[in-house]
């Protein structure tokens, strides 16, 4: 995975020791790791999703290059995908949680990207064989997820404090809608769990309502998600949910199964 320099900012900014806010549990607490700071890879919030015309996406899955992102990927491949990561803290607990797992974020935003990929950088070099299994990438997962994707590849894919896109004007530009859906459950394997959380109930009834009418999703059971490892991650890891319980705000999450294509003969 490319970056400026190792674990640096962009030219000429400082860097500081890991905050409060950058909780990076696979740091190695014996060492001072300098980390990228935030406050230098600010963007806006809010992106038109379908306005984003300067990405080139592979022709296939076949040409992507993973070991430029996973050096040690080998024959691997990606099978956790967190759409719109954000700062990267549902990577960094997830890398701990699953060493043997490969686990992607795709983020839009460019310098929020920049800042994940220097985040990690950064975490490989003070870790050595940690952290080599996360890594991030800039793509519009409107458009582009079945040009990075085999059919049914992925395991889990996370949906987390997405941008609510408040006016019916721009519902359009929701992240979960069903036509979106069919697509996120071809890269989704049989079993597959897509996992959702928002701290508008609004937005959470709508995304429960567009998957749950979808023939492909079916909620899971409370038994499942009471043995998922990842549900308490889901209101705990990214900065998002962090900014909510600060403020005195409510989690609402929502998980679904992906359930196996029945083609059904008259």
């Amino acid at each position: 995975m490319a970056s400026r320099l190792a674990g640096a900012p962009p030219a000429d900014i400082p860097v500081s020791e890991s905050s409060d806010d950058d909780d990076d549990t696979c740091l190695n607490t014996e060492c001072v790791t300098m980390m990228p700071q935030k406050k230098y890879y600010r963007q806006r919030a809010h992106v038109n999703p379908l306005s984003i015309q300067n990405l080139l996406p592979p022709v296939s899955p076949s040409c992507v290059q993973w070991n430029e992102f996973f050096p040690q990927i080998g024959k691997g491949c990606v099978e956790f995908l967190d759409v719109g990561c954000g700062y990267g803290g549902l990577l960094i607990s997830l890398a701990t949680l699953f060493p043997d797992k490969y686990i992607l974020g795709i983020e839009i935003r460019i310098k929020v990207m920049d800042y994940v990929k220097d985040r990690i950088t950064s975490l490989r070099q003070s870790n050595p064989d940690k952290c080599m299994n996360i890594s991030v990438l800039r793509t519009n997962a409107m458009k582009y997820l079945p040009n990075y994707f085999n059919k049914g590849q992925l395991k889990k894919l996370f949906f987390l404090y997405p941008d609510p896109h408040f006016k019916k004007s721009k519902h359009k530009w929701r992240i979960i809608s069903p036509s979106l859906l069919a697509e996120y459950a071809y890269i989704l394997q049989t079993d597959g769990i897509l996992y959702t959380a928002t701290d508008v109930l609004e937005v959470n009834e709508w995304m429960k309502k567009h998957i749950s009418e979808h023939p492909l999703f079916t909620p899971l059971s409370c038994e499942e998600i009471s043995n998922d490892p990842c549900i308490s991650l889901l209101t705990s890891s990214t900065e998002e949910a962090a900014k909510v319980t600060r403020n005195g705000g409510q989690h609402y999450i929502a998980c679904f199964k992906r359930i196996d294509d029945v083609y059904v003969q008259d």
